[in-house]
């Protein structure tokens, strides 16, 4: 019999523990998580702060998912080091894990660049985990000003989350647009108006020089007073224990198509895993929803001794400010197919006869379509691409095309 052991309780340690289940119903799951909460969707925590959702809603899975999958639970507690030739995950309490198979799903945590006198902030947070949202929530009040320090998804997503219940929140950014990692120039620029209009103050292209208790110094020279800080500026991939084992990491845990690491029965999964990009044919970082519960669902049959590979994965966003809709996948090169208007804009790139990728603001698109074009690389050629650039329909698919593909929806 087996023991497996998982470190993390996020999206993808869901994935490895119903992976695993899928192939081996008895063998004992072990799961560490330094966290003290159940697993619950990151995503939801701006909307809790909006009041949109509740603690109990915020569950990814219900409360007897673990024992209902043979779980032991170890909440609170962190694991210190791995001992792959020993097949023994050791916490920073002491305790020594023996394991037959591991995953690791350590996450990502916040990037904290070094500024200058940060620690003469009193009020200051970030807004990754639920526990930083409660922490934050305290810390708000009607007339406070928040500074928000990063324009990108987690940054965006907690002025949002914040603005209607204090008197300001001004955003700031070395890069010179909003979602910067998702959005070129123009497609960021109709965003950012969206946002204004709600509210939001930018300071872009710029960049904190130094703080002085609640004033933040901006290398432009300009000056922010503000009752609460918030670090947003990104997040780097949780690597140490598989780095410090001896395994292969780069900006992540590098894996191969079955989320094996180079450590041997030691697999990794999630915001901390540097997988196969189908859209640049190379490995790199997904930090993105459903790819963690796919790269776990990946690791966890194969930890069991089943085959599965992941060789689709591509990076992909869905992501909602105020109503205003953006989505976004696969990478923008090669020829470009635009549709706009004043408040939305429609992008597909296409190249060497495939769909590469496309971006999608205040448009109401099956965009499931375009992503799976993007995934299984089909022909534009073998299409009717007139009529799927206007719309992202099953009409621009051959009738055989579309009982294979589509069949649940014609």
């Amino acid at each position: 019999m087996d023991q497996y052991v998982v470190i993390g309780n996020g999206v993808a340690t869901v994935g490895c523990i119903e992976g695993i289940r899928s192939v081996d119903k008895e063998s004992p799951i072990t799961v560490v998580s330094g966290e003290n909460h159940k697993v619950y969707g990151r995503p939801l925590i701006s909307y809790y702060l909006q009041g949109k959702t509740d603690l109990e809603k915020m569950k990814y899975r219900p409360d007897d998912f673990y024992d209902k999958n043979g779980v032991k639970l170890l909440l609170g507690q962190k694991a210190a080091s791995i001992n792959a030739s020993g097949k023994k995950v050791t916490l920073e309490a002491g305790t020594e894990l023996p394991y037959t198979k591991l995953c690791v799903a350590t996450g990502s945590s916040p990037f904290v660049p070094p500024f200058e006198n940060l620690e003469s902030v009193k009020e200051k947070y970030s807004f990754m985990t639920l526990d930083d949202t409660l922490a934050l929530e305290k810390a708000l009040f009607p007339e406070a000003k928040v500074l928000v320090v990063g324009a990108g998804l987690i940054g965006l997503k907690c002025a949002e989350g914040i603005i209607d219940r204090v008197a300001s929140v001004t955003i700031c950014d070395l890069a010179d647009r909003v979602l910067s990692s998702i959005l070129d120039t123009e497609c960021a620029a109709l965003m950012q108006r969206h946002l204004e209009k709600n509210g939001m103050s930018f300071l872009l292209g710029d960049s904190v020089a130094r703080f002085e208790a609640n004033k933040a110094f901006m290398k432009s020279g300009a000056e922010v007073d503000f009752d609460v800080l918030v670090l947003a500026v990104g997040v780097r991939a949780n690597i140490g224990l598989v780095k410090d084992a001896g395994g292969e990491t780069d900006r992540g845990i590098v894996v191969d198509d079955d989320m094996s690491t180079t450590l041997p029965d030691v697999y990794s999964a999630g915001d901390c895993a540097q997988g196969p990009d189908l859209s640049i044919g190379a490995k790199r970082v997904l930090a993105i929803l459903p790819n963690a519960y796919m790269q776990g669902h990946t690791a966890g049959v194969n930890m069991a001794g089943g085959e599965e590979s992941l060789k689709n994965a591509i990076p992909m966003n869905s992501i909602g400010f105020f109503g205003l809709h953006a989505m976004t996948a696969g990478s923008y090169e090669g020829e470009l197919y635009e549709e706009k208007t004043e408040d939305s804009i429609k992008r597909l790139f296409t190249k060497d006869d495939v769909l590469k990728g496309y971006i999608l603001i205040g448009r109401n698109e099956r965009a499931g379509i375009y992503t799976s074009m993007i995934r299984e690389k089909t022909p534009i050629s073998s299409v009717n691409f007139d009529i799927l650039k206007k719309a992202a329909t099953t009409v621009g698919f051959d009738a055989a095309a579309r009982k294979k593909k589509f069949a649940s929806q014609v």
